[in-house]
């Protein structure tokens, strides 16, 4: 293999020499990119490539030794960047490289005997090194080589990759192992940052600074908010992490960096939930720190709307506000958990990525900017392309109604004015619970269905709770979840590999070396014949219910309207099932509960001013049996109107699906 991508790299040498000096090689012309069908070639041996370990200087001492912290960088370039070549980069900062992993085989780091890297986590050394970029995985401060203290979101996190972007447009200082000087000359200046979970968020986090050199971001199942990552509205998903997750990815002595870990506990304040200025210097979308109002890269962002670890309120408001923007940007969406599309999705994954790194950092016209923005994966084995997310949709109010025994109904218009239904908080109540057997009554949870629809029907957006409420306790949090009652095969997200399952073969892509293989084990989407889906949740602290950077008790007997978005879904609901919405209190299964009070909170549901909307759409074609309707968006018709968000008038689509 290493004497067969000589060759193929001297080739491609070769042809582009020849063309650039009228079909004569010269041995002191410059190598340059080969390029054949719009997309870069793999022409440079990847064998052969010059690796470094280099030391970036960062502007902050984060650990407080009086040194200006130094990031560590690992990078391989093609060889030919020592003849005057000039490369792109491509970067992954993470700090994962020397504890979990990266990756669905968890690779790290390896070093060889003088301490130059080796082995380089994941495929996109082995197959962008060769077709002419230069790939650097950065140690983000306080991880592994790189000096420092993790912040956990804040401005140690961001200085790492802002400097190293900085040093390869040579407006930072870098070092080699010896301390001797350490320039970028064989850089063109343009970076790609690209990464999974935390290393998806750092790219988000650099991009709001507004460096200029970023060109394009890659987000993978990443964080725009840490607020958003831990809390909704105030509910807290857990407690105390923040210092845990910095104490977790340092491997320091725990004395060294016991202070800022400090300084996390104590800014997070588990006590009320609310947003502060701990969680304003790590917001991206309008922090101190970030802001997507300066980000000068394009987005290719990725995200599973079955992620209950970056949960998917990350991406629906950072796309949203990018669209705001008129950032150029691109989006996959996908039904899996907490997974990266090399395991689900992986040779369209890779021509695609080739294609959108190719555009932005090479220039080259590959025609992926004039490809649909969004691919949506609404059923397991169905993926749609469309121009945006969400889908076309109608703001569809459906009105919490009483029913017969102990279901209630969800209706096109409002119940009679004095109507009211009531459940008790158990803290110890999980979401199966609450979804189990909806004919069943319960003192825990609130019921309201629809009957068997007549006609598919796609739900694309973020649904929105509004209700009209008394609690007879200064506080309560509140659950609402969206849920398909109704047969199907469909993607199990829960399970240990977030929808997919390992196998044992393998594919490879790009170049290898004895240490470093392109080859990694396939996979298989995990589906289980169930039930029901539930396709949307969402939590609110009821004393968050004006505001999140502060906390107000209810008063006992008085009502209140408490309204809060969902989750974002994008889901088929089938012709026959039935679509539900669930209230109930605390949620065992997802957010930390604090079942403090003695006497747990009832709430009382003013049925006649509670309702929730939901962004309903055509469904994909294929999906629906039933003949066209007003469903396809057609015209407002003169009669039978409602009135949406902003007093748009749109057709009532209900008398379509009930």
């Amino acid at each position: 293999m290493r004497r067969s991508s000589r060759l193929l790299g001297a080739i491609g040498i070769s042809l582009a020499l020849a063309a650039t000096t009228g079909g004569v090689a010269t041995a002191s012309a410059v190598p340059r990119i080969s390029v054949a069908d719009g997309r870069t070639q793999p022409v440079f041996s990847y064998a052969d490539a010059i690796r470094e370990h280099i030391r970036v200087e960062t502007p902050i001492d984060s650990d407080g030794d009086g040194r200006n912290d130094l990031a560590a960088v690992d990078l391989v370039r093609p060889r030919e960047t020592e003849q005057g070549l000039k490369v792109p980069v491509i970067m992954d900062e993470s700090p994962y490289y020397d504890t979990v992993g990266r990756g669905n085989e968890g690779e790290r780091k390896q070093y060889d005997a003088s301490g130059l890297p080796a082995k380089f986590p994941l495929f996109y050394d082995n197959y962008f090194v060769p077709r002419g970029y230069a790939v650097l995985l950065v140690d983000m401060l306080g991880t592994n080589r790189s000096d420092g203290c993790p912040d956990v979101g804040a401005a140690a996190d961001i200085a790492a990759g802002k400097a190293v972007i900085d040093w390869l447009n040579g407006r930072a200082k870098g070092y080699h192992p010896d301390g001797s000087p350490a320039t970028a000359s064989w850089s063109t200046g343009k970076v790609g940052m690209i990464g999974k979970s935390y290393d998806g968020t750092l790219p988000i986090a650099v991009a709001g600074t507004g460096v200029q050199g970023l060109s394009t971001i890659v987000p993978i199942s990443a964080i725009s908010s840490w607020y958003r990552y831990i809390r909704m509205n105030g509910v807290l998903y857990t407690v105390d992490y923040m210092p845990w997750l910095a104490e977790d990815i340092d491997t320091d002595p725990p004395a060294k960096c016991a202070a800022v870990r400090q300084r996390l506990l104590e800014g997070q304040d588990d006590a009320t939930g609310n947003y502060n200025a701990f969680w304003a210097e790590r917001d991206y979308l309008k922090g101190t720190l970030a802001d997507v109002s300066n980000v000068r890269a394009s987005v290719f962002a990725v995200h599973g709307l079955g992620d209950t670890n970056v949960k998917s309120d990350n991406f629906s408001t950072y796309w949203e506000a990018l669209a705001r923007r008129g950032v150029p940007r691109k989006l996959w969406l996908s039904q899996y958990g907490h997974v990266d599309p090399f395991d689900y999705r992986r040779e369209e994954w890779i021509g695609t990525l080739h294609s959108w790194f190719d555009q932005w950092l090479h220039g080259i016209d590959t025609g992926v900017l004039r490809q649909p923005r969004v691919d949506v994966q609404v059923a397991p084995a169905q993926w749609v392309r469309q121009a945006d997310w969400p889908a076309r949709s109608l703001e569809l109010p459906l009105w919490l109604r009483p029913g017969q025994d102990a279901q209630g109904s969800l209706g096109p218009l409002p119940a009679r004015k004095g109507t009211t239904m009531s459940f008790t908080d158990d803290p110890w109540q999980t979401q199966d619970q609450m979804v189990s057997d909806p004919t069943a009554a319960s003192p825990n949870r609130l019921m309201f269905l629809t009957p068997p629809l007549k006609r598919a029907v796609r739900l694309s957006g973020t649904p929105q709770m509004d209700i009209r409420a008394t609690v007879d306790r200064p506080g309560v949090n509140l659950t609402a979840l969206v849920v398909d009652y109704g047969e199907d095969d469909r993607l199990d997200f829960f399970n240990s590999g977030g929808g997919v399952r390992t196998l044992a073969d393998e594919s490879c892509h790009g170049q290898s070396t004895a240490d470093d293989d392109a080859c990694y084990r396939r996979t298989e989407a995990v589906t289980t014949r169930l039930p029901l889906a539930i396709v949307a949740r969402g939590w609110l602290d009821a004393r968050n219910r004006d505001s999140l950077t502060t906390s107000q008790d209810l008063t006992p007997g008085t009502e209140y309207r408490l309204t809060w978005d969902t989750l974002p879904a994008d889901s088929v609901v089938k012709q026959g099932h039935r679509l539900a919405v669930v209230l109930a209190a605390s949620d065992a299964s997802e957010t930390w509960t604090f079942p403090a009070d003695p006497v747990p909170a009832t709430v009382t549901v003013d049925l006649s001013g509670s309702r929730i909307m939901l962004p309903v759409a055509a469904p994909p074609a294929g999906q629906d049996s039933a003949p066209a309707t007003t469903m396809d968006f057609a015209p407002a018709p003169a009669e039978g109107q409602w009135r949406g968000p902003k007093d748009v008038v749109l057709p009532r689509p209900t008398r379509d699906l009930f």
